[in-house]
């Protein structure tokens, strides 16, 4: 039972909303509340620190302190008691500051009266917006009532500033969301787009942080949290069949019974909050303890509690998915993430992808490559900064997202998609043509796929066939295991698609960062060296002979090429192929047609394979490098790490150099050779890897048209010999010699 009392909170708050329902406006507003909370708590000081960037506290108002110091004392996150409240989010509740370590005196405030100190975060949804401090002449350990009240109170002072309530006459604060701002993040797909944000999961807005009446409160939180219950409890009947999801919904289940997460919000309520800002409160707290979290189990859990945060937020404010509000022509699309089978609904409406988590090598990556639209991911702050429709920049080749962006900087960007869209004009006159260089070495591209959607940049971009159709993308987007004859018709649909050109199919590749929705995940300390692909395959051998049988029923008697990922053995491969053979004869005896040629290659995407007995480069029937996993496991370099997958180069002597003695065995036993992978759709990387002897490049559609153009303009053998010259003379990487000749040409 909550007692209902009057609370130091609750008073503090009231007389709070009758100063904001005044008629007074930005910084008076600002003033009227360090008065208000000073003289509440019985304090000499009440200040107010409030963010100008990401890096700086700015004293914007203050009871006590020396009022020229107003928008004039700045503080760089860390720095003294109020800078180190602004970068931990935690309180510090002192009775002798000067003699706290990090202690800095700023003479121009006049605190040097001061000894007592109590610092709150200001904080909304684990976003700090500042820091509300107290300090006393007296010698004073605030209770923690006094430090709840003020956390309270903090929380309605994020909300205001939210909602720009300090904005106006004589505040020298900028209104939020309407700078212009420049956002970094991590490339995960190349390209350039400009439209205007469409948020995947719109913001709740809590416009009514104080309560009026707390029983009327209670009795709205109780209501919704038991809509909340109902909800979950459908949710999961639904999901009966369904193991992964229906232990999430468990999960929800216990937290939306969870008796401490709603006796902290009563007791919120009590304390003066709304029900919504009660549990926005919690939310918070949440989002703050998942920041610090080391356990991955507890980051997934807290996660989970902030989405059932989020649902309950809706049900109180009923402000749900459809807001009302039209998805502009031109939408890029921003999410904190988002799955392979949401992202597909929105098909090729989207222009762009911004995340504010995700990786490069995400499902929403991987959807985001076939579809070609540009992508960001680890954006900070995008879900808090950004608004439906707000004009944006989205530039994947530098990983830069340009947020209300300034004349100027649109005027520069659209140059560059001027400049982009010039070129593509460029490689469509030598579409038709092959790749010969110009000492008539003929290099054969090939494009990456996954959809049925990348099929008609098949005749498009003047690729040669399909070096890589992806397989795990079907089985990515959905909630269960698809049948053997969806694959079948899938398959065919693909090769239709194809017109005779030839389309090399992956088996399926999963583990790693590509966890299928309906597997039992594995926990893993290294899920990138463990166990996936191949080995996957392998060990489930069910799954491998229904998508054989799948591919070669969809043959149809035509020819087919598959290929196994992540072979570290020539054993493995040797498994793998019984495999397809006990299939061939299988589908022989029940009548099928059987392919009329067929091809059983691997991708070498380990060293060790480069090393495996000669018999095997004998045995397989084509090889095609994994680039991207070849590179990371050669240089012991995550590219998802990135601290580390900058520093080592494609074009590093040591990698060309193994490059090129799989070139030599491939040779020596005629086995076809491709190299896959994103360095295969830069020029030039490929120039240079065609130098070493690849003469099949699989790259992304968009890629091929830029690296023809190189090719078309390059003598190999000049080029091999630079690289040889540069190998010879110590270097470790041959760039900035490959660079010279290119520029020359």
């Amino acid at each position: 039972m909550v007692d209902n009392t009057e609370s130091e909170s609750r008073q503090l708050l009231g007389r709070l909303r009758e100063a904001m329902a005044g008629d007074v406006a930005g910084q008076a507003r600002l003033d009227k509340i360090t008065q208000l909370i000073a003289d509440s708590m019985g304090t000499e000081v009440c200040s107010i620190y409030l963010f100008r960037d990401e890096e700086t506290l700015e004293l914007c108002a203050t009871e006590g302190l020396n009022r020229e110091s107003v928008h004039q004392t700045r503080l760089r996150v860390g720095e003294g008691l109020v800078g180190r409240v602004a970068r931990t989010g935690k309180v510090i509740n002192t009775p002798d500051a000067p003699g706290m370590r990090g202690f800095r005196y700023m003479p121009e405030t006049g605190e040097e009266r001061y000894t007592s100190f109590l610092g709150i975060p200001i904080q909304r949804l684990g976003e700090m917006t500042g820091v509300l401090v107290v300090q006393s002449k007296e010698t004073r350990d605030y209770s923690s009532d006094a430090v709840y009240a003020l956390e309270v109170v903090a929380m309605v002072i994020a909300e205001m500033t939210e909602l720009g309530a300090f904005v106006g006459e004589g505040s020298a604060m900028s209104p939020l969301h309407q700078q212009s701002l420049l956002l970094k993040g991590t490339m995960a797909q190349e390209g350039a787009a400009e439209g205007h944000i469409w948020l995947h999961e719109p913001r709740v807005v809590v416009t009514n942080p104080i309560a009026d009446d707390p029983h009327r409160e209670l009795v709205r939180l109780e209501e919704a949290v038991e809509e909340l219950r109902v909800g979950v409890d459908k949710m999961l009947e639904m999901a009966s069949n369904d193991k992964e999801q229906a232990q999430v919904l468990e999960t929800y289940r216990m937290f939306a019974n969870s008796k401490g997460w709603m006796r902290r919000m009563e007791e919120d309520i009590a304390r003066g909050l709304s029900a919504e800002a009660a549990v926005e409160k919690e939310q918070s707290l949440a989002r703050g303890r998942m920041a610090q979290a080391q356990d991955a189990y507890l980051r997934e859990r807290l996660s989970d509690l902030d989405d059932l945060s989020n649902r309950l937020l809706r049900i109180l404010t009923g402000q749900g998915r459809d807001t009302g509000a039209e998805m502009p022509e031109d939408p890029i699309l921003v999410a904190r993430n988002i799955g392979p089978a949401e992202l597909l609904e929105y098909d090729r409406k989207l222009k762009g992808i911004i995340l504010e988590e995700g990786s490069v090598g995400s499902h929403a990556a991987i959807v985001a490559r076939a579809l070609a639209i540009p992508l960001v991911v680890r954006v900070g702050r995008i879900t808090t900064e950004g608004l439906n429709g707000d004009h944006v920049l989205l530039d994947g080749d530098q990983g830069a997202v340009h947020l209300r962006p300034d004349d100027p900087v649109v005027s520069a960007f659209r140059d560059k998609i001027a400049m982009q869209a010039q070129a593509q004009e460029r490689y469509t006159s030598i579409r038709e043509k092959p790749a010969i260089t110009k000492d008539d070495q003929r290099v054969n591209l090939m494009m990456n796929a996954g959809l049925m959607a990348d099929l008609p940049s098949l005749q498009n971009s003047g690729a040669e066939g399909v070096g890589l159709f992806r397989t795990e993308l079907q089985f990515l987007v959905r909630n269960k295991m698809p049948r053997r004859s969806e694959l079948v018709v899938l398959y065919q649909r693909v090769l239709e698609a194809a017109k005779g050109k030839q389309v090399v199919f992956r088996t399926l590749d999963i583990g790693s960062d590509k966890v299928l929705p309906y597997m039992k995940p594995t926990d893993e300390p290294n899920p990138a060296l463990g166990w996936r692909a191949i080995r996957v395959g392998l060990d489930k051998p069910g799954i491998m002979r229904m998508q054989l049988q799948a591919l070669i029923r969809a043959a149809n008697g035509g020819p087919l090429s598959v290929m196994f990922p992540f072979v570290a053995q020539f054993e493995e491969y040797r498994q793998a192929r019984d495999e397809v053979d006990k299939t061939i004869e299988r589908e022989k005896r029940l009548g099928h047609a059987l392919p009329s040629e067929l091809k059983v290659g691997a991708m070498l995407e380990t060293p060790s394979l480069g090393f495996a007995p000669l018999k095997f480069f004998e045995e397989v029937d084509f090889l095609s490098i994994g680039g991207n996993d070849l590179k990371q496991f050669f240089f012991a370099a995550d590219r998802e790490n990135e601290r580390v997958r900058q520093r080592y180069d494609t074009l590093n002597v040591s990698f060309l150099s193994f490059i090129e003695q799989i070139v030599e065995r491939c040779e020596i036993s005629g086995t076809p050779l491709s190299f896959c992978g994103e360095d295969a759709g830069r020029p030039i990387e490929a120039v240079c890897l065609a130098a070493m002897g690849i003469r099949t490049l699989s790259m992304r559609p968009a890629s091929i048209g830029p690296v023809k153009s190189l090719l078309m303009r390059v003598e190999l053998s000049k080029l091999r010999k630079i690289i040889s010259d540069a190998r010879h003379r110590g270097h470790q990487t041959v760039r900035p010699a490959v660079m010279e000749y290119l520029r020359e040409v």
